[in-house]
């Protein structure tokens, strides 16, 4: 029998007295990325109304980890003045603004600015859905992040999936103001938490600048924030521009591009699902980062040599695995952490700067493109991308904390 001391409670039953808080995660996830991926499959639909350009998609790809970079900052500052779901019910109500507002444009700038305020007010839910884990599943953090993160992925999938379809019937612009519906679900239940725990609890702390300022010397904070925003790059820039590459590369319809987009997506649920379980198990997570890395070069490898169309669904299946990185950057925000303190400060520092970083993705292989004409410059940058996760992935794998890093003075 082992001496190593009285084991921890047990953690308690999901469901018992945490029904609405885990459906209002849920929901809420499901919300943070539908204006993501709603846009790429219909660029030729939109294009009709509205001039694009090359660049002009780079930029909207763009938007997203921009906005989210923008805005993460103020997160904490709105969660201690107004408390924790308030502000998430603000968020969920901007973007139901924002995706209606998309939909009413009538011009490239009206786009781009409806869009961001979509953006902004899932950067704010994208800072803040951790403590609301953390705050109603403090016993079951791997569990309900593996849920959450399925779910966001889940989110990113159907949009695709269906946006030809319902441009096709129905106009571009129903398919893209369709999601404010999903917003107004989502606020149903969040609403009722928010009210059930108004005036129950003082919101959390922001960092203490002491914090923040061992975060931006710690090496494993700058890794964990190349690995979240190197993946951020390939995920926006493949949301962005996916699509194009396959009609191009691989002579498939627009329809099925979209389909295919969707497939992309829909390969990072099962690694939503239990990769965020598995490294908090495990003591060692390097094999997690190498599976993550590999996928990504053998898919992009895969569309650089041997895209032909029968064989395209593997390198897109592929290229989507590699998205587990994602949901691992997520969970190990919390397993390299010993205080609340710390977690917040690097939840900050990594979402802020991985978002900034992440931001560049779409327009870089947008430029790249107008240059060349072709595709193969853009996948190789995808493929040096990957490369720089493998070597940040080295540090992220040791298992140390941020506080006992301890900076040169």
């Amino acid at each position: 029998m082992s001496g190593s001391g009285p084991r921890p409670a047990a953690p308690a039953p999901l469901w018992r007295g945490r029904a609405l808080a885990l459906i209002t995660i849920v929901l809420v996830a499901l919300n943070l990325r539908t204006a993501v991926a709603a846009l790429s499959p219909i660029f030729d639909e939109i294009a009709v109304d509205i001039p694009l350009g090359s660049v002009g998609i780079g930029l909207l790809g763009m938007l997203p980890p921009l906005c989210f970079a923008a805005v993460g900052p103020f997160a904490p500052a709105l969660h201690r003045r107004f408390g924790l779901e308030p502000v998430v019910v603000g968020a969920l109500v901007v973007m139901l603004a924002g995706h209606l507002l998309r939909a009413a444009g009538d011009s490239y700038a009206v786009l781009a600015m409806a869009s961001a305020v979509t953006f902004a007010g899932m950067g704010v839910a994208n800072v803040l859905l951790p403590p609301l884990v953390k705050t109603y599943f403090p016993d079951r953090i791997g569990l309900v992040t593996s849920v959450y993160a399925t779910t966001m992925a889940l989110g990113a999938t159907i949009p695709p999936l269906v946006a030809v379809q319902v441009a096709d019937g129905a106009g571009w612009r129903i398919a893209v103001g369709v999601w404010s519906v999903l917003a107004l679900f989502a606020l149903v239940p969040l609403v009722t938490l928010a009210a059930r725990a108004r005036g129950r609890r003082a919101p959390v702390d922001e960092p203490q600048p002491r914090a923040l300022g061992g975060v931006w010397r710690s090496p494993l904070a700058w890794s964990l924030m190349l690995v979240f925003g190197l993946t951020g790059i390939n995920s926006y820039a493949m949301f962005t521009w996916l699509p194009a590459v396959l009609v191009d590369v691989s002579g498939v319809s627009a329809g099925q591009a979209g389909a295919l987009l969707s497939l992309y997506s829909v390969t990072g649920l099962p690694a939503s699902l239990v990769v965020p379980v598995l490294a908090v198990r495990l003591k060692k997570v390097s094999w997690l980062v190498a599976a993550g890395v590999a996928s990504y070069i053998v898919g992009y490898g895969g569309l650089l040599l041997a895209p032909g169309a029968g064989i395209v669904w593997l390198w897109v299946t592929l290229a989507g695995l590699g998205a587990l990185l994602f949901p691992l950057a997520l969970v190990l925000i919390n397993l390299r952490t010993r205080t609340h303190e710390g977690a917040v400060a690097l939840s900050s520092f990594v979402q802020s700067l991985g978002y900034a970083l992440s931001a560049t993705g779409p327009l870089l292989v947008g430029v790249l493109h107008e240059l060349t004409g072709a595709w193969t410059a853009p996948l190789l940058l995808l493929v040096a991308s990957a490369v720089g996760m493998g070597f940040a992935g080295i540090v992220v794998a040791r298992p140390r904390m941020l506080e006992d890093h301890r900076p040169r003075r």
